[in-house]
């Protein structure tokens, strides 16, 4: 699966990215800038969409994908990372605004897919970008969820992985199956649940770093040189370690935030924002909130400790409740991303069905793989993930960098 993905991953995907990623940041007057004068005067439903796009997005990848990424690429794939999210800024901006324009041109909720269809008149490629979403939700916002929550109760000694996948399941059919439509109880449950996992998390990240003493602006320096020099790296090997870090660092981010991947627009479309630049300067903020903020506080809580897992970070601030304090925020954020990647697939099947779908046999097979996954490699689901993502990726940006042309 590595092997893939460092093809798939390769200069051409990332040089494709940054490309997008700084067109959308000129086109838009460097959006990142001027967010505050968007943010507000929205809908009803306003605060459900954030919340369910926050769920899907804030998942283990701000906590167990961020330390992944150090532990691949080195603390410089933080700094890749960081300019993922700048950059993400920009494309959730474009992708979300343009979501709302099509949204209330056909009055239509499909997000990505109305865009795609109606602005690029290419029904097939909506189709692939529908199915591929549909397959983004069962293996990476379910499977590599659940077992990132799996890993974890099984690390805190609380039970094997199997049964942890399967407990993870049923709390996941408890929400979907409450409601006849697995998005409306998904949305309500992350309205009350997002908020909540964020300051506990932010809090305990906080309290870590500042008992550890390090200065901030000196761990911010660390990373940005090793995001080009490594000390043990030389010639050859330094090509390839930067471009290790530059790839983990930018696949990480995209799985933290997915940014570019037009997943966000599936859930705000329908929510009632007051304009589409609205919708696209909360869909900004929230990669803000993703990974500026929560990733960083990852990331400056593993260098601050010196220690190369959160749970041994942790213990050292909390003693023998870090392990367990680590096990609660991946158990929360996980099921906080399961339910709401449920909505996003639960949106793409109606689309492939032409609003035919066979919602009850969705919860079922979605449920279904969130117990399996207990059984699964968590490396290998990652790396799935990754591979899946591009497949969202290439058509979305595809379409939104056209369409975003066409307009002066």
């Amino acid at each position: 699966m590595e092997n893939i993905n460092a093809v798939l991953w390769g200069p051409f995907t990332i040089g494709i990215i940054l490309f997008c990623g700084i067109y959308h940041t000129v086109k838009s007057r460097f959006i990142q800038l001027r967010l505050w004068r968007h943010l507000g005067g929205n809908g009803k439903n306003t605060a459900k969409a954030v919340a369910s796009a926050l769920a899907a997005s804030m998942g283990t990848g701000n906590i167990t994908g961020c330390a992944a990424a150090i532990s691949a690429g080195g603390i410089g794939a933080v700094f890749w990372m960081w300019i993922s999210a700048f950059l993400g800024m920009a494309l959730a901006y474009s992708e979300n605004r343009l979501g709302g324009e099509y949204a209330e041109e056909y009055h239509s909720d499909a997000g990505p897919m109305v865009y795609i269809e109606k602005g690029l008149g290419s029904k097939k490629l909506a189709l692939v970008y529908a199915a591929a979403c549909l397959c983004a939700a069962l293996a990476m916002g379910c499977m590599s969820q659940t077992a990132a929550f799996s890993e974890a109760v099984w690390e805190a000694g609380l039970m094997p992985k199997q049964a942890a996948g399967v407990l993870s399941a049923v709390a996941a059919a408890a929400v979907i199956f409450s409601s006849e439509k697995a998005s409306d109880a998904a949305m309500n449950a992350a309205e009350k649940l997002v908020p909540v996992m964020g300051l506990l998390y932010a809090g305990g990240c906080v309290i870590l770093i500042a008992s550890a003493g390090k200065n901030v602006f000196g761990m911010a320096g660390d990373i940005v040189r090793d995001a080009f020099t490594f000390k043990a790296a030389a010639g050859g090997i330094f090509g390839a370690a930067v471009s290790k870090a530059v790839s983990v660092g930018l696949r990480r981010g995209i799985f933290s935030n997915e940014a570019g991947m037009g997943s966000s627009v599936l859930v705000h479309s329908g929510a009632g924002f007051c304009s589409p630049e609205s919708m696209g300067a909360w869909a900004a903020f929230e990669v803000f909130l993703d990974t500026i903020v929560c990733c960083t506080l990852t990331a400056f809580a593993l260098i601050s400790s010196g220690k190369d897992t959160l749970s041994e970070a942790f213990s050292l601030c909390f003693g023998r409740f870090g392990g367990g304090f680590v096990c609660l925020c991946v158990c929360l954020f996980a099921w906080a991303s399961v339910l709401g990647w449920c909505c996003y697939g639960e949106k793409c099947l109606d689309y492939l069905t032409g609003g035919k779908a066979p919602v009850r046999a969705y919860k079922i097979i979605f449920c279904l793989c969130g117990a399996a996954a207990g059984l699964i490699s968590l490396d290998f689901l990652f790396g799935l993930s990754d591979m899946i993502n591009v497949f969202l990726i290439f058509p979305n940006l595809f379409a939104v960098t056209i369409l975003t042309m066409r307009k002066r």
